[in-house]
């Protein structure tokens, strides 16, 4: 039986679901904004992760399902076997992965309902990203993470027999050019999000009278972080303490995949006033989880939302990587090594981050004007 309708409700500024299964209740925070628009989307996350702790009863009743029956089956159902399914077994080792296209999964959830997943067809697809771009507002980048999450969940719906196509081969899905992030945060946005990072800790160390000393501000620390040595999110959030030479003012980055991302970071005085009080923290890592205890925190996307919300600012967390990236060019360093410190392989990719102001071109032409005209003198005097 489905708690469809009566599983979510409103506490704070977020809808919260709570349900009833395998004899037990689970609650927790969808990280959907408390809108009458997300309601559906909150009742379908809610739905997906009950049955997603029902997946062995699920499996069974899917065996025992007609070829007509797979058929008819509306998207929203088998969106949360999907979901079920990439997080239990294709994405189990790949947590990122797996929320990436469940947030993919809220929206198209949203839209498509309960319509059989085989009457989709690439029309459908078209007058979706319509509905992404003119209700939403998304950005290239979100609807190619959209078309990219359904057209796994076509290819699994394929093997399943719920479909015979993958109408996503049919539609154009935004290339990684036009799918670029081109936001550098100004000094001014960032002064406004730290403000409003700081001011949320504060009111949350009150309210919930844990001591401050035990509990750092963990999106502003990071913030600081990437903002200071470009490193990724989830590179900063794995830190070891261990990782951390005070001595020779460094951090080590172990867990990359590449040569290249494996590497050493120079701590600047404000990264290393953020880190040295870290270490006083329990555990081994630098940012340690509250919730699970002997292991560090591996997301911190819905503290993000409220502190853009609260700051009255829009971007996303990687932003503050591209505006490391933006400003070491601006302050004269060269592109090679820039993408050294972000532990890039090659160049390619960085220039997919950097964003050269229009005061740092001008400054780039007048050098190169001065460097021209010194040397035509050069030959004239010769």
């Amino acid at each position: 039986m489905s708690l469809k309708g009566r599983n979510v409700r409103v506490r704070g500024k977020w809808w919260h679901y709570q349900f009833e299964a395998n004899g037990e209740t689970h609650s927790g925070n969808t990280g959907l904004a408390a809108s009458e628009q997300n309601r559906t989307a909150a009742e379908n996350f809610a739905e997906r992760k009950r049955q997603a702790l029902l997946q062995p009863q699920l499996v069974a009743a899917t065996a025992m399902e007609t070829e007509a029956e797979r058929r008819r089956k509306p998207f929203d159902r088998a969106a949360g076997e999907f979901i079920a399914w990439a997080e239990q077994v294709e994405y189990r080792g790949k947590p990122a992965t797996s929320q990436r296209l469940k947030v993919s999964m809220a929206s198209c959830v949203a839209f498509f309902g309960a319509r059989p997943v085989a009457e989709i067809d690439a029309a459908a697809l078209e007058d979706y990203k319509v509905f992404r771009i003119q209700e939403h507002g998304v950005k290239d980048v979100t609807l190619r993470h959209d078309l990219h999450a359904l057209s796994v969940l076509f290819r699994w719906a394929i093997r399943r027999r719920l479909t015979d196509a993958n109408p996503v081969s049919q539609v154009r899905v935004p290339s990684d050019r036009d799918a670029v992030r081109e936001h550098v945060i100004s000094i001014e946005e960032e002064r406004k999000y730290l403000e409003a990072a700081l001011k949320l800790h504060a009111e949350f160390i009150k309210t919930s009278h844990l001591n401050e000393a035990t509990r750092r501000p963990n999106m502003h620390d990071l913030a600081v972080l990437m903002l200071e040595l470009g490193a990724r999110p989830e590179e900063l959030l794995a830190a070891r303490k261990e990782a951390v030479d005070l001595a020779m003012g460094t951090l080590q980055i172990t867990g990359g995949k590449t040569r290249a991302a494996r590497r050493t970071l120079n701590l600047t005085p404000r990264a290393l006033s953020i880190i040295e009080p870290r270490l006083q923290l329990e555990g081994a890592w630098l940012f340690p989880s509250d919730r699970r205890p002997g292991e560090h925190l591996t997301k911190l996307q819905v503290t993000h939302d409220r502190i853009c919300i609260e700051a009255g600012v829009s971007f996303v967390i990687y932003d503050f990587r591209h505006t490391f990236a933006t400003r070491m060019v601006a302050a004269g360093v060269d592109v090679p090594t820039v993408a050294a410190i972000l532990g890039h392989n090659g160049l390619r990719t960085i220039y997919r981050y950097v964003h050269p102001t229009a005061e740092t071109q001008r400054a780039a032409m007048e050098r190169f004007a001065a460097a021209q005209a010194r040397a035509r003198l050069k030959v004239v005097n010769e």
